[in-house]
């Protein structure tokens, strides 16, 4: 199976009950944290909402992010403005997912947007993806509303290109290879050691695998550690801010062991809910601490806020199961 067959297959096995994360736009506010100079994480206050950033440098501005609608859009264009004098001239998708890119219809023509060619070129089928996210809006009608038309990226890169913003601050914008898709996006800023890493990288192993399979994953994450040896900070797609070197070598422990257990399970015949059970469920027990400390940033009641993270982390826990068990059943099986 492909693995765009592998992703459509793993929806409509989506068990009755499963809640993944909150995506919609409503009381969605954007609060800023300085990481660098000219590079703003834009942190959504009520997690895990999607994230976003703005770095600027003399001559321009780039957002990293469009969000789920063109108001959305509106919103982080005017925060932009509030935070530089350089106009918005890029608009950069870590991924082709809808709530990191319906929102690109909301940015003028004037804006260059940026992403992999893999991710331009998933973004072909708006009703599906539209489909695809309507799970996560919780009877939120915005997307069928707003939502008409899906603007594509107009400048496209295989690997890694720069944008240079003026007076020293170049963006470095990097695809690793397969991970949560088949071509996130990393945007990196060298002189604030920053990172903004979409649906790649998150805290406390909390991986959104749906389309890669563990180990080249994996691999992708390796050539990111090898290319950023001075990384210091991420900030995710959804999620708290927090260690980078620390979310990724986390990252790769937890599809290491998931790709042994499920390796295991499907060598030893067993069948779905039997490989669940034989799985470890690494968020059992609660959040890694490292999680905990990345969290301890909102300004919200950190039992429910821990408890919330933790009922998604598990959610996505075991669609990674299911997926990786597709990977391998007409492999190992």
């Amino acid at each position: 199976m492909t693995t765009h067959q592998i992703f459509e297959q793993e929806v409509s096995e989506r068990p009755e009950g499963f809640r993944g994360p909150d995506l919609t736009p409503t009381g969605l506010e954007f609060l800023p944290r300085e990481l660098g100079s000219g590079a703003y994480g834009l942190v959504a206050g009520r997690p895990p909402k999607d994230n976003s950033g703005v770095i600027f440098g003399t001559e321009a501005a780039l957002v990293v992010d469009a969000g789920i609608t063109p108001e959305i859009a509106q919103k982080l264009q005017r925060l932009a403005g509030e935070l530089t004098g350089a106009p918005v001239r890029y608009l950069v998708n870590t991924t082709y997912h809808g709530d990191h890119t319906f929102g690109n219809i909301g940015f003028p023509p004037s804006v260059t947007i940026v992403s992999s060619r893999a991710n331009r070129d998933s973004m072909k089928d708006l009703q599906r993806e539209k489909n695809n996210r309507s799970e996560s809006m919780y009877g939120d009608d915005a997307l069928l509303d707003a939502v008409t038309t899906w603007r594509t990226p107009d400048l496209v890169f295989d690997s890694s290109c720069e944008i240079d913003l003026g007076g020293g601050q170049i963006v470095r914008l990097h695809s690793f290879g397969p991970g949560n898709g088949p071509g996130d996006t990393v945007v990196y800023v060298p002189s604030a050691r920053t990172a903004w890493t979409g649906n790649f990288v998150s805290h406390g192993g909390v991986a959104m695998l749906l389309q890669g399979g563990p180990v080249p994953y994996i691999e992708s994450l390796r050539r990111m550690r090898a290319t950023l040896p001075e990384l210091e900070t991420i900030v995710p797609g959804h999620g708290p801010v927090g260690n980078g070197p620390v979310a990724v070598s986390e990252l790769i422990v937890y599809l290491e062991r998931l790709d042994a257990e499920v390796r295991a399970a499907v060598r030893g015949g067993r069948n779905l809910e039997e490989t669940y059970a034989a799985c470890t469920d690494p968020f059992a027990d609660g959040l890694p601490e490292s999680l905990i400390t990345a969290l301890a940033g909102y300004d919200l009641p950190q039992d429910l806020v821990r408890a919330g993270f933790r009922e998604v982390a598990r959610h996505l826990h075991r669609l990674n199961v299911l997926i990786t068990y597709r990977t391998y059943e007409n492999r190992l099986g």
